[in-house]
């Protein structure tokens, strides 16, 4: 089982980024979560298979169609099995 962080820079909010990740990462069988940060990035942590969290990161430096990636930042930390869905979260 693997766990990764992700960064994503580019034209990532405003285009359904967190949606599709939400989709593409159930599809995969992953839990986690996503959310936009303050920087206008999209930051997102999955855990799962280590294949699916392997194919989610590639999955990422495309995303949506209306998406531009430029760059993905993806850090490799210790599998927690803490979550039981995937989800979208929101600014309070």
């Amino acid at each position: 089982m693997k766990r990764s962080h992700v960064l994503i820079s580019g034209l990532v909010q405003g285009v359904a980024f967190r949606a599709w990740t939400r989709r593409t990462a159930q599809a995969l069988q992953l839990t986690g979560w996503v959310r936009n940060t303050p920087e206008g990035r999209v930051e997102a942590v999955f855990e799962g298979e280590d294949a699916q969290v392997e194919l989610m990161e590639r999955q990422c430096t495309v995303g949506p169609p209306l998406a531009r990636v430029r760059h993905i930042d993806v850090q490799k930390e210790e599998y927690r099995g803490e979550f039981t869905d995937f989800e979208i979260l929101y600014d309070p």
